[in-house]
């Protein structure tokens, strides 16, 4: 490597560390032609070392007491040589010359100090006992012991603190000429924790990382240094401490915060994350080669980027263990795409409340392959049985449940992506369409209990056919929840509903990270597009916690659950995040580039559609939603119509008559009927679909003339 100092480094330093790279060049090269023969030679030289430091120590101890009577064994040659080499023995028995000394601690010199004690103690006595029997003289020799014990521990430490801070001088001469820009970190945390990451960071010589200051959780030490790092005060202060840095010449560009500490729930981790972006720090925390078996970077120590659900700005929900308990543990359940991120999250948390068994179905071998595997391995106490079955095939899904008759449904199962939908749409409508019919009339015929329908906030108010797909999915399940108000022994039917979920499968987050892994630009629709985000296990949760209560309580039928997922964000802002977590700068090392909406794609989600009445519900976080419905029969009908098209590939006409159907349900006042019915014969058990003459003419056809 040539001799050329790095910018910013004058030439009387790189002068200075010339000869100090090349004495360490040199030992490395020696060490790799003999590792056994090096080890040698080093516990020789330390040996030698300690001997002649303990000999001074001696010396200088008989000194220092001169004025006091001592015995006359201490000024023998032979009594000095034996002192020292018994203490070497003693401590080379006792393990210190196997310990490492990079972390020097009061503990390592107290235990230095008891084993030098009585080490020196054994040797007087031997000596005053057996090889020159004299008076012990225990007041002499204990004067003695007191001041030779310290000076030889204190000069022991000294020494090797002095080659540790060679050493990492060294280091640091070799990090600054192989590494031309290095990051400049903050520590947050304990600060036994930021001692331990003082020490580490600088033996990287690869790391590129400069630690420029620790910031404590109390700021109760603020002025003093740990580890020969300065700490610089509360994360309250955080804006203030950068502008200090900056001035200095030394500005972060990442705040790494200790992710095991007792003391830093989520909320503060919420308000340092946003003191953090308002000062374009990337939020970081260490992964270590000990707590990660995948590091890219081999075993050295890397940054990890805090998770993205973290940093969005709002608690994650909890749920009621009871209700589940209760609903789920000994049934029978099944779970259509249990293979998809959703459907396999619900096997995951169903599995924990030890249900009788369940069924896993999905179209897709390898993903039935993958979540089958997966869960036999983490719950062998539980029955698994993988069905490759598509929605769409209804005879073959008849099958399914009439071998395994599910008591609860849990339906994933659907195609999500929007423009994969505009562009297929047959597809599209016989999966989330007619998949779901399939799946909801099972459930009808082998008297299963509930169906609980996966549903999205994309439904609401449909621009694109994704989203009209799977409203007419919410509608048709809403309608046959409502036939069964009058019957207490009919299924349930119900609807969940929620916004995007982050590290699924094609979605925003793993396009982002692909990119830029490739060192592309981060493509974003539109500068104002913003989406409602959740964790996948917050959408699990929500499904499972609304559904249990609802059984539980017996709630209103037809009500749809939708997530309290706090206000929606701007896509062009989780870009920006997501290039900071990478220690990248948006627009300046990574750009930003807007490609115009997609089809069927809408600049804004809702949560409620146009027609709905939004009610507060009795599960906190989540809210209700009071539908609209069209009349089961007319969904029938309209259904039926959908297939006839499906099958003649009239892509353009199906489109069209599926945007009408869910137009429809925004003048229907079905729901409103079916109570006051509902009211009035109480005692009657309502079976089938109500009859169009139960049903005003008005209110009967909202319906095209070619489906109604």
């Amino acid at each position: 490597m040539p001799n050329i100092a790095p910018a910013g480094q004058n030439g009387a330093e790189a002068a200075a560390e010339t000869p100090l790279l090349r004495l360490d060049a040199a030992v490395r090269a020696f060490a790799a032609r003999g590792a056994t023969r090096f080890w040698a030679i080093r516990l020789a030289v330390i040996l030698a070392l300690d001997a002649l430091i303990m000999l001074g120590s001696f010396v200088l101890s008989r000194l220092i007491l001169s004025d006091l009577p001592m015995p006359r064994t201490l000024l023998d040659p032979w009594f000095m040589a034996l002192f020292v080499g018994v203490n070497l023995s003693v401590l080379f028995v006792v393990g210190t010359y196997r310990q490492s000394w990079r972390f020097l601690s009061i503990g390592d010199a107290l235990s230095l100090a008891a084993s030098l004690l009585a080490s020196s103690w054994l040797i007087w006595m031997i000596t005053a006992g057996l090889l020159a029997p004299q008076k012990m003289m225990r007041g002499p020799m204990t004067v003695f012991l007191t001041v030779d014990v310290p000076l030889t521990v204190a000069a022991l430490l000294a020494v090797r603190v002095l080659r540790r801070q060679f050493f990492k001088h060294v280091r640091a001469a070799r990090l600054r000429r192989t590494v031309q820009a290095r990051r400049r970190i903050l520590l947050l945390g304990e600060l036994d924790w930021a001692r331990v990451m003082a020490d580490l960071v600088p033996t990287e010589a690869h790391s590129g990382l400069e630690i420029v200051g620790v910031i404590s959780f109390d700021g109760h030490d603020r002025r003093l240094h740990v580890g020969g790092l300065p700490i610089l005060g509360s994360p309250e202060m955080l804006p203030r401490i950068v502008a200090d840095l900056d001035r200095a010449g030394k500005r972060p560009v990442s705040l790494v915060v200790q992710e095991s500490s007792e003391r830093l729930d989520r909320q503060q981790i919420l308000r340092i994350a946003s003191l953090a972006e308002q000062e374009n720090l990337v939020v970081s925390r260490f992964r270590n080669p000990w707590t990660s078996a995948q590091s890219m970077d081999g075993d050295r120590m890397a940054i990890e980027k805090m998770p993205l659900a973290e940093l969005l700005g709002r608690p994650e929900i909890t749920v009621q263990h009871s209700y589940l308990e209760r609903v789920v543990t000994g049934a029978r359940i099944m779970v259509t795409g249990a293979g998809g991120t959703i459907g396999g999250e619900l096997v995951r948390q169903l599995a924990y409340y030890s249900p009788a068994e369940i069924v896993l179905l999905d179209h897709s071998e390898y993903n039935l392959y993958a979540i089958e595997m997966e869960a036999r391995e983490k719950f062998p106490h539980i029955r698994f049985h993988a069905e490759l079955c598509s929605i769409r095939q209804r005879p073959a899904l008849w099958q399914v449940f009439e071998r395994r008759r599910p008591q609860i449904v849990f339906h994933a199962a659907a195609l999500k992506h929007v423009p994969m939908v505009e562009a297929n749409p047959c597809a599209g409508v016989h999966t989330n369409v007619l998949g779901t019919r399939n799946v909801a009339d099972a459930v009808c015929e082998f008297e299963a209990r509930a169906m609980i329908q996966v549903s999205t906030d994309k439904a609401v108010n449909p621009v694109g056919l994704m989203g009209a797909t799977k409203r007419l999915g919410e509608l048709y399940c809403q309608a046959l929840d409502l036939i069964g108000s009058c019957d207490p022994d009919s299924p349930r039917f119900l609807t969940v509903r929620f916004g995007n979920v982050l590290g699924s499968s094609g979605s925003l987050i793993p396009l982002f990270q692909q990119q830029l892994a490739n060192g592309k630009p981060l493509t974003v629709t539109h500068p104002d597009i913003e989406r409602f985000f959740m964790t996948v296990q917050e959408a699990v949760l929500l499904i499972l916690q609304s559904s249990a209560r609802a059984l539980e309580t017996d709630s209103e039928r037809g009500t749809i659950f939708v997530l309290d997922m706090g206000e929606p964000v701007k896509i062009v802002e989780i870009a920006r995040r997501v290039i900071r977590m990478a220690g990248l700068r948006p627009e300046i090392d990574v750009p930003i580039r807007f490609i115009g909406l997609r089809p069927g794609e809408k600049l804004f989600e809702e949560l409620f559609d146009s027609s709905e009445d939004k009610i507060e519900s009795a599960i906190p976080g989540i809210f209700e939603a009071m539908p609209s419905p069209i009349p089961l029969e007319m969904l029938v009908e309209g259904f039926a119509q959908l297939a006839r098209l499906i099958a003649a590939g009239d892509a353009d006409e199906l489109v069209r008559l599926t945007h009408e159907m869910v137009a429809a349900s925004a003048s229907s006042r079905w729901a409103e009927i079916l109570r006051r019915l509902a009211a009035e014969s109480s005692d009657t058990l309502l079976m089938m679909p109500p009859r169009p003459a139960d049903i005003p003419a008005a209110l009967s056809s909202p319906l095209p003339r070619d489906v109604a």
